[in-house]
């Protein structure tokens, strides 16, 4: 996954329609917030980064870096 993309939750861009006051329907896209985060990671005494959406950062928060790191790589990603 490239991109606007979150590497954890695996969230990616949604479609839809706007809707005008004279209810004509155009395209348009649903961005997801992601964001660049550094962590440090203790076990190899060095920073990560990670390209998050806002749930991944809460994740991230909640579970600890070291588990997140893990939860990646066993799913077959570069850290």
């Amino acid at each position: 996954m490239a991109g606007r993309s979150c590497r954890l939750t695996g969230r990616e861009p949604g479609s839809g329609r706007n809707v005008s006051h004279s209810h004509v329907r155009t395209p348009r896209r649903f961005a997801v917030n992601v964001q660049d985060r550094r962590y440090w990671l203790p076990s190899e005494r060095r920073w990560v980064r990670l390209r998050l959406s806002t749930k991944g950062i809460r994740t991230v928060d909640r579970d600890g870096i070291e588990s997140v790191v893990a939860r990646l790589r066993a799913a077959g990603e570069k850290v």
